[in-house]
């Protein structure tokens, strides 16, 4: 069984820097990990990519030979990904074991993985390949300043996790950039009542109707809570990744099969 994390997230919310420094926490760890590209506008690396889907596609090229713009060719060159899983992606996969971590950096296009069905189908792919998928979606704390920016976010996660049908985690990326942490740490797992009434202070009495449902949307979905991650801390990224590692079941297979190999104690 091979295991995967799906990083995804709007542009700018730090996913590739994510990746990066996991990659480097679990290299001083000695763990091994593998992360793939899945942007076809991707340009420069933190990290080494070990699969890229820019050897298969690239945006650059479409918008020269197609004419689209970046976003009609972001979701073309997607589009042609999911027409090849069963060729190009399928080989690439061979080069990896059973029990292989995956980490797949996500072009940041938000339709891609709220109502376009790609990653939904790449996703079923990966589970008909015997991998445990989780869904890591990052938002940028600096985008929660406020209650009608975490509602945006919310139910922007929430869009995702419904498509995807995947464990997921979201994560609160670049806290180490925030300046005044506590107005923060309010949204992690926040009260309805106290959002609805910080909504209805700050927007006009006409969407009071719409206040009141959204926050008990929040409420009656109440996975959409937030984990803040601190890129300075290395404490930070262990405890997202062990989170991960839960969601996906990772390790457990492992322990399993050196207690069936536990030499047995000779009975007196």
């Amino acid at each position: 069984m091979g295991y995967a994390q799906l990083v995804i997230g709007p542009a700018g919310s730090g996913k590739s820097t994510y990746c990066s420094s996991l990659y480097d926490h679990c290299q001083t760890l000695g763990r091994t990990i593998h992360i793939v590209n899945l942007d076809p506008a991707a340009e420069h690396f933190d990290y080494p990519v070990d699969m890229d889907i820019r050897e298969l596609i690239s945006l650059d090229d479409v918008m020269e030979e197609i004419g689209l713009g970046p976003n009609g060719g972001l979701i073309y060159c997607m589009e042609h990904l999911e027409d090849s899983l069963d060729d190009w992606f399928d080989e690439q996969l061979e080069n990896y074991l059973d029990d292989d971590y995956l980490v797949f950096d996500c072009p940041g296009q938000i339709e891609l993985f709220t109502h376009v069905p790609v990653l939904r189908n790449f996703v079923e792919h990966l589970k008909r390949k015997n991998f445990n998928v989780c869904a890591v979606y990052l938002l940028d704390s600096q985008f929660v300043s406020d209650v009608t920016k975490y509602i945006s976010g919310c139910m922007a996660s929430l869009s995702a996790m419904i498509q995807l049908e995947l464990p997921h985690i979201n994560i609160l990326s670049k806290m180490d950039l925030v300046s005044n942490k506590k107005e923060v740490e309010e949204y992690l797992d926040p009260n309805a009542q106290v959002l609805l009434s910080q909504l209805n202070r700050q927007m006009a009495p006409r969407f009071g109707k719409l206040n009141k449902c959204l926050a008990e949307l929040v409420d009656d979905y109440s996975m959409v809570n937030f984990i803040p991650l601190d890129l300075r801390k290395e404490s930070s990224i262990q405890y997202v990744l062990s989170y991960i590692d839960t969601c996906i079941q990772y390790g457990e297979d492992a322990d399993v099969k050196v207690r069936d190999f536990e030499p047995i104690e000779d009975e007196d």
